[in-house]
């Protein structure tokens, strides 16, 4: 490796662990205000006249969706960028996006059953967007794996990331699942224009942008957490010279 891409991509590392570790404090102070205001228009929300009670996991179940979306997309595109630069931080960055995406799609997964119980009377149906839900999620379970189970070198780095980017087309399959379907399912549509009544607008909106900063407040403590692991690990190398640092990750 030549001395301007080590160059290169300790910058690039850097700075992307700087931006996650200035990124936690305010991520968490935002996440905090908005969990409060949240909670409080969740309990405050009307109570659906057919469903009852529990179609408030709507304000829970459909944010969660979104946010295992984005770490699967922003899994993929740390994917990209490592094979164009071959810089080992946006490896280590995908691999986060991924764990948060996982997260929030094991919440998407644990929810929707609680909802199907009492809607369907059912716990679980193969119902084409479940079934490609759970897809989605052993995809990117797989993904983790796979890094956790390999050598942690240039070849699973580059594995990872053609996977990672493959994976991304479960993605419009599962948001399109039920226009896909074409009337042979139990799962609503997607939401629309009117789909929700009065006064559940608020408590919708305010749970995906809450979802979406506490993906953000996680992935950046994530991004942090692996590139202290990755200094650890380089000094570790530097102070025993036997042990050897990967020349891929240097």
């Amino acid at each position: 490796m030549s001395d301007d891409h080590h160059t290169a991509g300790s910058t690039a590392e850097s700075a992307l662990e700087r931006l996650a570790r200035r990124s936690v404090a305010p991520t968490g102070v935002v996440l905090l205000g908005l969990a409060v205001a949240y909670v409080a228009l969740v309990i405050r929300a009307p109570t659906d006249a057919t469903q009852g009670i529990v179609q408030k996991i709507l304000y829970v179940h459909t944010p969660c969706a979104f946010s295992a979306y984005l770490g699967f997309i922003l899994t993929a595109l740390g994917g990209a960028v490592y094979l164009a630069r071959r810089d080992p931080a946006w490896d280590r960055f995908a691999a986060s996006a991924a764990e948060v995406g996982v997260l929030f799609c094991a919440l998407l997964i644990a929810t929707g059953p609680i909802w199907a119980k009492a809607t369907w009377g059912r716990w679980w149906t193969w119902d084409l967007r479940l079934t490609l839900t759970l897809l989605l999620f052993l995809i990117y379970v797989s993904y983790l794996l796979l890094r956790s189970f390999t050598e942690e070198d240039e070849r699973t780095a580059r594995f990872a990331a053609i996977y990672g980017i493959a994976g991304l087309v479960v993605i419009p399959l599962n948001y399109f699942a039920i226009d896909l379907a074409a009337g042979r399912t139990l799962h609503p549509e997607n939401l629309g224009s009117g789909s929700l009544g009065e006064g559940m607008g608020w408590p919708f909106l305010l749970g995906v942008v809450t979802n979406l900063v506490a993906f953000g407040h996680l992935l950046a403590r994530r991004v942090e957490v692996a590139g202290l692991r990755h200094r650890l690990a380089r000094e570790a190398a530097e102070a025993d010279p036997a042990t050897g640092a990967p020349a891929w990750d240097t």
